[in-house]
């Protein structure tokens, strides 16, 4: 029996476990839409194919899958590199479809024809151009398998318009193997064993988490091994919920407006224990004044990872849940006083740069960005799952509310996309319809992709949307007010719209709070709501983010006022 390229695609989702595809029709894409129509697929249909990238890696997230996205060619395709770049920048794991014109018109210039393999080949983990419907089966099948296996990340499937026509037989094999491509998810033992002997002589350790611990799923292992050897644990932005945030060993996070007490730890410990991270610059600081105390152990599923930034003592390749679990059953055979001697000093001192210095704000006549999230914290229990735009509203969000569980914390890491938090907020309700999801944004970030609010109505999907505005481009401008004289250049954001107004044109709910008082009631009603709700709060418009290190110092070097 022969089928059509667009029965093929979707033969191949469907066995992959696909019940949800993001996109935006097209000439293109036409055919696959045709098909589309009469599949048992939930379709999300964006505003914009920006918007349909960030909402498939909101869902990758939340649920755990390979988000998946389709959108034409041309322009359609263009508009989908930014969201594939945040996701490669931040190892999300998408099969990205764009339908490209048909094959004998290729390199003809023809109506809404590019080169999107090209284009996207520095920021996919790998990508393909279909010349042949017998092909079509098994690449999408290796699509998939590259997108969320050894470090996850985006993958492109381009595919002219004649491939979804013409038919073929339907030949997929049952599983995958590349002999260029070969993850190592087991870690080599004798590396392991030297991080408990480490251990042992260690008085001050410090573990520090990354995005590859969530996306290992290697929490509850990294857990278990700070609580039984008395670790306290630091994590990066993509890192937070790796370990509870409520903990009395979190030191909240590291690096340009991390909190004290972990920016302080990292610099003075003996031991640094990293988990899933990169060591991007935001983290490090200044990089020869960076944990220059320490023996470092870097635990990573990707090899260029290791040694990348910083020199490390004990490189380990390898998945971070199967090392972590490995490394706890070494410790179990240990005495647990000759892993936790010692320790109790150093844990004092950090106790003290706790009370000495923690995260801070005073409240006064008008509403504190950080009071909003402190009671929307409250308010939720700390169960919601929050995403966030880009810039001071992501970094409050990231202070203010703690995350105990992983999955809750989705935000634009790496690239530092604005426009993200609201297409992903779509996502990961989706993904999650049982669960409150609230985008924490700026007014500036969240007309990026504002459209999406008609996607949220569409299918009525109750995402809550916190506006902090400030009427700025708050963190450009906190940048010009510390180090250009206070010369705020063009991040004036005065004529913004009225939010309320606009919330209800698309068949939302607006709200907005002028006075703190307001704050905690307008956030219950809206949270309440059963729709689609912008509260928006008009906020201390010079408000700035502290912790600061300026660009370039090392991380102990904190603007703290």
């Amino acid at each position: 029996m022969k089928f059509t390229g667009a029965e093929i695609i979707f033969k191949v989702l469907k066995e992959e476990g696909v019940d949800t595809i993001f996109g935006y029709p097209g000439g293109a894409v036409i055919d696959l839409y045709d098909e589309l129509a009469r599949s048992n697929f939930n379709h999300i249909l964006v505003r914009h194919e920006q918007g349909a990238v960030h909402a498939a890696d909101g869902y990758a997230r939340a649920s755990g899958k390979v988000g998946v996205c389709l959108v034409t060619s041309g322009p359609g395709a263009t508009n989908t590199v930014t969201g594939i770049a945040s996701a490669y920048s931040d190892s999300i794991p998408l099969v990205v479809i764009t339908g490209q014109v048909p094959t004998p018109l290729i390199g003809n210039d023809a109506f809404q024809e590019v080169d999107i393999v090209g284009i996207t080949r520095p920021c996919t983990k790998h990508n393909y151009l279909v010349k042949d419907v017998k092909q079509l089966a098994s690449i999408v099948k290796e699509a998939f398998y590259i997108a969320k296996s050894g470090r996850p990340g985006p993958v492109l499937i381009d595919i002219p318009k004649d491939i979804t026509k013409e038919k073929t037989g339907y030949n997929v094999p049952k599983e995958v193997k590349l002999r260029s491509y070969n993850p190592t998810y087991d870690p080599n033992v004798k590396q392991i064993q030297k991080i408990v002997k480490l251990l042992k002589k260690a008085q001050k350790p410090v573990i520090f988490a990354g995005g590859g611990v969530i996306l290992s799923k290697a929490s509850p292992a990294l857990t278990d091994l700070a609580r039984k050897a008395k670790i306290p644990v630091s994590g990066s932005l993509m890192g937070l919920g790796g370990f509870p945030g409520t903990d009395p060993l979190w030191l909240g996070m590291l690096g340009m407006h991390g909190t004290y007490r972990a920016n302080m730890s990292i610099s003075e410990a003996d031991l640094l224990i990293a988990v899933g991270v990169r060591f991007d610059d935001r983290v490090t600081g200044k990089l020869d004044e960076f944990a220059q105390n320490a023996e470092i152990v870097q635990i990573d599923i990707d090899p260029t990872s290791i040694h990348k930034n910083i020199p490390v003592s004990v490189p380990i390749v390898g998945d971070c849940r199967k090392t972590l679990e490995h490394l706890n059953r070494l410790i179990d055979k240990e005495d647990p006083n000759d892993l936790t001697k010692n320790r109790e000093a150093w844990l004092d001192q950090i106790d003290q740069w706790k009370k000495t210095t923690p995260l801070a704000y005073k409240q006064g006549d008008i509403i504190k960005p950080q009071y909003v999230i402190d009671k929307l914290y409250e308010l939720t229990k700390g169960e919601a799952i929050i995403t966030t735009e880009v810039g001071q509203n992501q970094m409050w969000a990231a202070q203010y509310y703690h995350f105990n569980k992983p999955g809750r914390f989705i935000t634009s890491g790496g690239l530092g996309c604005m426009g993200f938090g609201l297409p992903a907020a779509i996502g990961a309700q989706v993904a999650c319809p049982d669960k409150t999801v609230v985008d924490i944004a700026g007014d500036g970030s969240i007309q990026m992709n504002i459209q999406e609010m008609a996607t949220a109505v569409q299918f009525s999907l109750p995402v809550k949307i916190v506006i902090l505005n400030n009427n700025y481009l708050g963190m450009v401008r906190q940048w010009q007010e510390l180090f250009y004289e206070k010369r705020y250049s063009w991040t004036n954001m005065e004529h913004a719209p009225d939010f309320v107004k606009l919330a209800e044109a698309y068949g939302a709910e607006g709200l907005r709070a002028i006075k703190p008082d307001e704050v905690e009631p307008i956030l219950s009603k809206g949270l309440a709501s059963p729709k689609t709700v912008i509260m928006e709060f008009l906020v201390e418009k010079e408000e700035s983010v502290y912790p600061m290190v300026p660009a370039g110092a090392p991380i102990t070097k904190m603007l703290l006022v």
